[in-house]
């Protein structure tokens, strides 16, 4: 079987596991893929330098909301970075009310630009969105429907409906194997099958029973086990589809082994 990690962030150098070890631990599962995801101007940069040098490694350039503070000089730097050809989307940017490192001005401001570059370029978005849904969609409605997915879903089904009307894509990872919110497993449940992407957003969020431990691209396969068992899906059906989803999405070629 075959996974994709369309999110994590082994990239950067503060990342406390030896980078090749853990893609190849991550090949051996069946995760050869993996796309590298940047959160501000530094750590776009060093994705796409990262994804340079190695066929299977992608990278997506954005600026997080906590970061959209750094305004405008930021993101003519994130312009800079295109065209490139191992930059398959944009993000990860969008709203963040619980922590609110960013002013609400400023997160509008920084997700507007993004959204317009990726409909410039017509690349597809990786959108943070927590606690922000109410104004995230006027925003995202003011866009011709560009493409993209809602990574490291955790709300409702009210609003997972209204990310499927508007023909998102739903990233889940290692939180639904340790949730206790019920609410957040319906969700999971009912994604369709066609709009649903493995992530492990690493180092952060390990899955059960490794938690404590660094997360690594290895470990979708692990939430992909519970996900399949959680769903009454066979895994060889969620990892053949996440996996064309992927693919679909962000135009990643298929793997040659």
């Amino acid at each position: 079987m075959e996974f994709i990690d369309t999110h994590c962030h082994i990239h950067e150098p503060d990342y406390k596991l030896p980078e090749k070890e853990a893609r190849e631990r991550a090949a051996a599962a069946g995760v050869d893929t993996i796309i590298c995801v940047g959160t501000d101007v530094t750590t776009s940069s060093q994705a796409v330098m990262y994804a340079s040098d190695k066929p299977t490694v992608w990278a997506s350039i954005g600026l997080h909301p906590h970061d959209a503070k750094l305004g405008n000089d930021a993101f003519t730097a994130l312009a800079q970075l295109l065209p490139n050809k191992n930059i398959v989307a944009i993000g990860e940017c969008g709203l963040d009310y619980f922590y609110n490192h960013s002013d609400k001005k400023d997160q509008f401001a920084a997700l507007e630009n993004q959204m317009q570059l990726a409909q410039d370029n017509t690349l597809p978005m990786i959108f943070h969105v927590r606690e922000a849904f109410d104004d995230f969609w006027p925003i995202y409605d003011n866009f011709s429907r560009l493409k993209g997915v809602v990574h490291s879903f955790t709300d409702t089904t009210t609003q997972l409906d209204k990310a499927l009307n508007r023909d998102l894509y739903i990233g889940l990872n290692g939180i639904m194997t340790f949730t206790k919110d019920q609410k957040q497993l319906a969700a999971a449940k009912a994604v369709p099958l066609e709009r649903l992407l493995l992530e492990t957003d690493a180092p952060f969020l390990t899955p059960k029973p490794l938690r404590g431990k660094i997360n690594e691209p290895k470990n979708v396969s692990i939430t992909a086990e519970f996900l399949a068992q959680l769903r009454g899906e066979e895994l060889s059906t969620l990892a053949a589809a996440t996996t064309k989803n992927a693919r679909q999405l962000f135009g990643l070629p298929k793997h040659e082994s």
